[in-house]
């Protein structure tokens, strides 16, 4: 049974009484908080209406939204990995992926520790020298591969 209801019935039950305003105070007490009664429960059951609108409406634009976010994130170049750490598509700064040579740690190194030319493992504390690669096959470059 909803408000509105529940007041509807009780009015009902002030008539069957026969409570006449008119006759006592108490009667006419009773039919003012009757008719407040009436003014909450019309309010309650229009915000209730109001609520259950605005929620189907969310629940429009929050399809609406997905479909965009398919459409726009929907491109091979995002699909590459789902880890929240990744810096694989940071426009700002380069960053490095590398093994330490001692322990085979993963490393992520940004181009600033590239230019200095050596760090530190965080987990092992061994420093070792960064090789970009960019002289690779140079004279007495000492790597073994063969120049094409």
């Amino acid at each position: 049974m909803t408000i509105t209801e529940k007041v509807a019935y009780l009015k009902g039950l002030a008539e069957g009484l026969k409570l006449d305003p008119e006759e006592s105070k108490e009667s006419k007490i009773l039919s003012v908080m009757m008719d407040i009664l009436e003014d909450v429960g019309l309010t309650i059951a229009d915000l209730e209406e109001n609520a259950l609108a605005l929620g189907d409406e969310i629940d429009a634009l929050s399809d609406d939204l997905s479909d965009v976010e398919e459409i726009i994130y929907d491109d091979d170049e995002f699909d590459c990995c789902d880890d929240e750490d990744c810096h694989c598509h940071d426009e700002e700064e380069d960053f490095f992926e590398m093994e330490c040579p001692s322990c085979g740690e993963a490393l992520v190194i940004d181009e600033a520790v590239m230019e200095q030319g050596s760090i530190a493992c965080p987990s092992c504390g061994q420093n070792f020298t960064l090789e970009t690669g960019d002289n690779c096959c140079s004279d007495g470059c000492g790597c073994g591969c063969t120049e094409e």
